[in-house]
Formats: C-alpha cells, sequence, structure tokens
C-alpha cells in the first residue's frame, strides 16, 4: 500500500512516499534521516502529543493548558480526550506538574502546561519546598 505524505519534521516540507514491502517500509523523497524515520512512525503507528484545557478549581482563570507527557497513539485521541474531559485540577499548580497519572491507561501523564496561582495570588502548592504552610 503506497501512502503519500508530507514531512513536517523540518521547515523542507518533504512530499514523502512510503511503500510498505514485505512488511518493510520504503520511503522515498526525504531529504534527511528524520523524513524517514517520521515517515515510517506515520506509516506504521501515527503519534501525537495532545494539548488541551482542563477546569483548575480555586484558580484566577477557570481552565489550566495541559499537554500529555509524550506522544500518544493518533487512534486513541479521542479516549483519551474523554478522560481529560472528566479532569479536574486544584490551584495553585506549576507548569510541568503532573495533573493525571497514566491518563486513559496510555502509560503518559497528563501535564500542566502553565503555572496558576490561586485566587489569593499563591503560586506555590502546599507540598512545596518554600510554601508557609509546609
Amino acid at each position: 500500500m503506497k501512502k503519500e505524505m508530507i514531512c513536517i519534521i523540518c521547515p523542507m516540507g518533504c512530499h514523502l512516499q512510503v511503500d510498505n514491502i514485505d512488511g518493510d517500509c520504503v520511503v522515498q523523497g526525504n531529504a534527511c534521516p528524520r523524513g524517514a524515520n517520521y515517515a515510517k512512525q506515520e506509516a506504521i503507528c501515527p503519534m501525537r502529543t495532545l494539548t488541551s484545557t482542563v477546569r483548575i478549581a480555586n484558580a484566577i482563570h477557570p481552565l489550566l493548558p495541559v499537554i500529555t507527557s509524550a506522544p500518544v497513539p493518533k487512534q486513541k485521541l479521542f479516549v483519551i480526550m474523554e478522560a481529560v474531559n472528566r479532569v479536574q485540577a486544584e490551584a495553585p499548580i506549576k507548569s510541568g506538574s503532573v495533573v493525571a497519572h497514566n491518563i486513559a491507561n496510555c502509560g503518559v501523564d497528563l501535564l500542566a502546561s502553565r503555572t496558576m496561582e490561586n485566587i489569593h495570588g499563591n503560586k506555590q502548592s502546599a507540598g512545596d519546598p518554600g510554601h508557609p504552610g509546609s
């Protein structure tokens, strides 16, 4: 089966052709090895990094931007989003903090991609060093 795609790894935007011959992917049109790796991954199991927002309580904003800790299979994006829609974080939270472990049992964590203060202006969560209550 021949598949055509445009490589998004670098600004060149190579037009790639991937042909699956006897279980081996043959890539044509790539100007660099990264394009070949990208095309093979896309042909076998496309992966995506998911970004979204979750509700957050006691924060200065109602939504917290989040991102998966690693790319996930494209076919599981809707299942993961169903789980993301059920998540609620608690302010304060730091960027990079885990909001949900092993989201939808996909082996990746959901991370906060922004530091969010609580409504009182506190940027540190209760377990962080330097917090007045720890």
